[in-house]
């Protein structure tokens, strides 16, 4: 295995690689336990078959009640709101996303490159 030079291993550590984008979705103000309610019944359903289908990773919900995260098999953010678009609670625009592309942790190159 080659070790790169400085110049390809700083090249390296500025370019990004998007290995899956994290989803965070918070319900906007206003919006009803009730209205969301109404919705997770599908929702969780299609959840699911995107879980099954490999495009959802990992599933949280939020501690504060408000919502949850996803982290999505996405190349980018605009893959990841296709995906999340055909989702009933996004349809009824109650809730508020963020996307937020990720990858890995760029400082470790450091440890395969000679100073």
């Amino acid at each position: 295995m080659t070790t790169p030079s400085p110049a390809q291993a700083q090249a390296q550590a500025t370019s990004t690689i998007t290995t899956g984008v994290m989803v965070i979705l918070t319900v906007k103000p206003g919006v009803t336990r009730d209205q969301v309610m109404a919705v997770m019944p599908d929702e969780i359903r299609q959840t699911v078959q995107l879980y099954l289908n490999g495009k959802v990773r990992e599933w949280y919900s939020r501690s504060d009640g408000r919502g949850v995260v996803f982290l999505l098999d996405a190349k980018d953010t605009a893959e990841a709101h296709a995906i999340m678009e055909g989702l009933p609670l996004s349809k009824l625009d109650i809730m508020d996303h963020e996307y937020i592309a990720v990858g890995p942790l760029l400082p470790l190159r450091l440890l395969v490159t000679k100073p």
